[in-house]
């Protein structure tokens, strides 16, 4: 199968990050899970410089937050359903850190979460590193009650260096793979209503790192300035 790419972004241009691509995200509220960050659309926090993308967390009082931090969205900008999306990103270490690559419905704001879907192209936990898991929520099968599709890997030079993060996605499954190697592929069941496989419908890309909270725990303050690093983004069209 040949796939045909429908945008990327090398992060080429100094600066924030292309405006016609992504939003920053701006918010302290805790996303629904408790995380002490604020997300800031400060430069500091979101910048292109020598070729990729910096997504900075700080120890400083913001707003109502003791951190800050970035999170960018093509939400309303840029739509993905089906086909292949590659990240090439360096996780972040520390104790406390929660980056992410991950994918929302495009009906997020109107019908909530988790009816619109999730899918996890990555996410680390810094608490328990070089521990890396991909998942899909939706409806009927989610965090909250512990029965998402769920695939974890331990593998020892996941941090510190970049990494390819990678699905190809149709209308019957989603293959999670990582430097090119499959690790996981989740079939949709059989007659599967959009409450339990809501994943034949547009959805928007988001990268963010965020702190502590029910999953990130306790933040060591010793860590900070964190930065998530970001080489390049794909997008194509296309399915097996």
């Amino acid at each position: 199968m040949a796939y045909k790419l429908l945008w990327q972004d090398l992060f080429e241009a100094d600066g924030l990050p292309d405006a016609s691509i992504w939003n920053l995200e701006t918010g302290g509220h805790g996303f629904g899970n408790g995380e002490q960050q604020f997300y800031s659309d400060r430069m500091k926090n979101a910048f292109v410089k020598n070729g990729m993308l910096h997504l900075v967390a700080y120890k400083e009082d913001y707003q109502n937050k003791h951190y800050t931090s970035a999170k960018i969205t093509t939400e309303n900008k840029k739509s993905i359903m089906h086909g292949r999306i590659e990240v090439v990103a360096k996780i972040p270490e520390g104790k406390g850190t929660w980056p992410a690559i991950w994918l929302l419905g495009n009906d997020f704001r109107k019908i909530g979460w988790p009816l619109c879907g999730e899918i996890d192209m990555m996410e680390h936990v810094g608490s328990n590193p070089n521990v890396v898991h991909f998942s899909l929520h939706s409806k009927t099968n989610h965090f909250q009650i512990n029965n998402q599709p769920t695939k974890v890997i331990n593998q020892q030079d996941i941090l510190g260096q970049f990494h390819e993060f990678r699905i190809d996605w149709n209308e019957k499954s989603i293959s999670f793979y990582l430097d090119g190697n499959l690790q996981q592929t989740f079939e949709k069941p059989e007659h599967a209503s959009m409450e339990k496989w809501p994943f034949n419908q547009p959805f928007y890309l988001i990268i963010n790192v965020a702190l502590g909270g029910t999953w990130g725990g306790d933040i060591d303050d010793s860590i900070f300035p964190v930065v998530f690093q970001i080489k390049s983004v794909k997008v194509y069209e296309g399915s097996v």
